[in-house]
């Protein structure tokens, strides 16, 4: 069967609409209809109930869900086997969202490199959903992400389990409206944030990563939710505050892979997963140097501050 019109048959039944799978798979309505009609040919039943509010499952769709991902991710590894580089006995195919990369996952690129040197890597930013997708059909081996939501045929591993807190850089230690600047920590944090500040204006500065987020705030002040573990040497050194009565808010990070092909090479990079985290668990980053005014000339690799 073409692997492609279990794909499609996958991306209908995810989103209930044709209309919805199309634009994932860059796709024509028409083209979509065709491979479903190609598809229900092939297996002598119908598989979908089209309305206008979409397209549901009939029984026998329900019961071809499992075998169509087992199918699209069985050809998404073999094709990844069947392409390894040369001197390279297995691949590892790892997808994180953009803040956890530094330096949890740069750090395990490392660790992978130095321990397990016959693993070929490829290492994938993308938005969490998409990466939960990737990890379904086969097309990734593991996802590490910040609080995923549970899909029944995946395992999620807790890795690290922190707090977000804010904290200011005025030493009255209270929040001002006007300066607070909103980190996107996810849609978890974002559905905690409303219902514990309902009433705080929109922020005039909203920023999707966590690192870039504390360089701002370090160098033109404000305040905003960040890691407990990051901020935590500033707060000692007098640099950042703690905003007086904020509540605090889970942030967990987790290892989701599938545990059907959970094999040998993917239990060693778990495994340098979980050391690495325990290890900034016990040493919190460095400081990360505020931006200081530059003059127009780009100065040289050896003139600029070194980043810890």
């Amino acid at each position: 069967m073409d692997i492609d019109l279990a794909r499609t048959f996958l991306e209908i039944a995810d989103s209930g609409s044709f209309v919805a799978a199309a634009e994932r798979l860059h796709l024509t309505q028409t083209a979509i209809s065709a491979r479903v009609r190609t598809l229900e040919q092939q297996l002598g039943r119908p598989l979908f109930v089209r309305n206008k509010a979409g397209a549901r499952l009939t029984p026998a769709g329900e019961r071809f869900v499992r075998h169509a991902a087992s199918l699209v991710q069985g050809w998404e590894r073999a094709r990844q086997h069947v392409a390894l580089p040369p001197g390279r006995e297995q691949v590892i195919s790892v997808g994180g969202e953009p803040s956890i990369w530094h330096p949890l996952l740069a750090d395990w690129l490392v660790w992978m490199h130095h321990v397990c040197p016959e693993v070929a890597l490829r290492a994938d930013v993308d938005v969490p959903a998409r990466l939960l997708d990737r990890v379904e059909d086969g097309s990734l081996d593991m996802a590490v992400l910040y609080s995923p939501p549970q899909r029944p045929r995946l395992v999620c591993e807790l890795l690290l389990e922190e707090k977000l807190v804010m904290v200011t850089s005025s030493a009255d230690g209270r929040l001002d409206p006007a300066r607070y600047i909103h980190v996107d920590w996810g849609p978890g944090f974002a559905a905690s944030h409303r219902a514990a500040f309902p009433d705080l204006p929109h922020a005039p500065v909203t920023i999707s990563l966590g690192p870039l987020a504390l360089t701002y705030l370090l160098t033109v002040g404000g305040a905003g939710y960040f890691r407990s573990g990051t901020v935590a040497p500033f707060i000692a050194s007098g640099q950042l505050f703690a905003v007086h009565h904020a509540p605090q808010f889970s942030h967990s990070v987790c290892a989701v892979y599938a545990a059907e092909h959970d094999e040998e090479a993917l239990s060693r990079a778990r495994q340098g997963l979980r050391m690495i985290a325990r290890q900034q668990m016990q040493e919190p980053p460095g400081p990360i140097p505020p931006i200081t005014a530059r003059p127009a000339t780009v100065p040289s690799r050896s003139a600029m501050p070194a980043q810890s």
